[in-house]
């Protein structure tokens, strides 16, 4: 955690069956996070991870869990993602009418609070929250699938975050999630990002994970 950039590896695209095999190789190639994208089949169109994956996740590895909750009303689920051992629990501005109290829910149980923007999600809706935040993702995909393709338009929403998160007098992380590899992550590098949540591009690379996570670090330190 002590780059200026981290690279959080997506279990989207891991495979289930190796599950500790496969974080193990991640952090031994150099991946900084584990991401897990929790969904419910409701504010997205998949159903995919719960606490179980993550207590899971907590018995293979120390690094820190980036969990991000795509779902509805995530203030019933916190206490339950947090015991399972999360570190960072992000939640969709789209789904919070009271964000701040759910950001400060996040705080009372001891991890660190993001909140997410859809690409559709104009920033200008998130500026107010920023100070009371920890990391703030945006997509470059419209949420619900690994795989999909990068989403240009959204760079520039990247660069006006970056703007005013540097207007605020604490680190915030600025993560991005969707359709990074080696050739779209310098584009939101370039733009601002300093967390790069990658899963296709780690968990299905042709030469296997650990030529994947070398592949991103390259275009971080190349």
């Amino acid at each position: 955690m002590h780059s200026p950039y981290i690279i959080s590896a997506s279990m989207l695209a891991a495979d289930l069956s190796n599950l500790g095999e496969q974080i193990h190789e991640a952090e031994m190639a150099g991946a900084d996070w584990i991401h897990v994208d929790v969904m419910d089949g409701h504010f997205v169109p998949n159903l995919t991870f719960g606490p179980v994956i993550i207590e899971t996740c907590r018995k293979v590895t120390q690094l820190p869990l980036d969990v991000h909750l795509m779902v509805e009303s995530p203030e019933n689920l916190l206490a339950s993602f947090a015991r399972a051992g999360s570190t960072i629990l992000s939640v969709h501005i789209e789904t919070c009418p009271h964000l701040d109290c759910t950001v400060q829910a996040i705080h009372d149980l001891g991890c660190k609070a993001g909140v997410v923007l859809k690409p559709s999600t104009p920033v200008d809706l998130v500026v107010p929250f920023l100070p009371l935040v920890d990391l703030v993702l945006v997509l470059t995909v419209n949420p619900g699938y690994a795989g999909q393709v990068f989403l240009p338009q959204v760079l520039s929403k990247i660069s006006a975050l970056r703007l005013e998160l540097d207007k605020i007098d604490h680190p915030i992380w600025l993560e991005v999630d969707g359709g990074i590899n080696a050739a779209t992550l310098p584009l939101v590098r370039n733009a601002g990002a300093n967390v790069f949540v990658a899963a296709t591009s780690i968990f299905n690379h042709p030469e296997g994970i650990t030529s994947g996570i070398q592949q991103l670090r390259s275009q971080l330190t190349g």
